[in-house]
């Protein structure tokens, strides 16, 4: 389906839920995880966990800004079930930017589960086909992007348990934001010990919420 601001996301009839907001996938996707997340390194090494790989996008237009930034970025993303190949190219995200955006898209794509991956000179990629609770790191992640679907569909990925995971799984003063700006959700970080600040949220939404350790 199309969003406002021009790209596509994949919407999810049986649940009324769609990968990206309909108020526009790129901007959202720019407001939440770039604005509120990356720009807060500015030089060196950043090491990056997504929950909720999906269709991409997100690590996309972190290699977008990460090469404008001089920033060279270790990526994980994890997705328990990962997008069609066919639904992929009918996102057309490259064409949103230069072909050579594009390039880059495919690789993430098309590079094997469950090895790094060099998608350029300043990003690699890891995907991993497992569930959320499944992740085990300790003391890995700089930051991380929390995409889950919403409490709404998704109750289990919103959890104390999980966000225990990830309060884990960041180094000292690692940040993790989401589009999210649910109570139970800003309580469930708040009791796993981050430090939890309301936001301005994306366009639609009103706030959004992140969290450091």
């Amino acid at each position: 389906m199309d969003t406002a601001d021009g790209s596509r996301t994949i919407y999810l009839e049986d649940w009324n839920e769609s990968y990206h907001s309909k108020h526009g996938a790129i901007q959202e996707a720019y407001h939440v995880f770039i604005k509120n997340g990356l720009s807060l390194f500015v030089s060196g090494t950043v090491s990056i966990l997504e929950m909720g790989f999906g269709t991409g996008l997100n690590a996309l237009i972190t290699l977008i800004e990460g090469r404008m930034g001089n920033l060279n970025i270790s990526y994980t993303g994890i997705e328990a079930y990962p997008v069609a190949p066919q639904e992929l190219k009918a996102l057309d995200y490259g064409k949103q930017w230069d072909s050579g955006i594009q390039a880059f898209f495919d690789r993430m794509h098309t590079g094997p589960w469950e090895k790094e991956i060099v998608v350029s000179s300043h990003f690699t990629l890891c995907k991993k086909q497992i569930d959320f609770r499944e992740v085990e790191a300790v003391g890995q992640y700089d930051l991380i992007y929390f995409d889950a679907f919403g409490a709404r569909v998704q109750p289990e990925l919103w959890t104390e348990a999980i966000f225990t995971q990830m309060y884990q799984a960041l180094k000292k003063n690692g940040v993790l934001v989401t589009y999210s700006a649910k109570g139970s959700v800003r309580r469930a970080m708040q009791t796993v010990g981050f430090q939890v600040e309301r936001l301005p949220g994306p366009p639609g939404k009103r706030e959004m919420l992140r969290g450091r350790k």
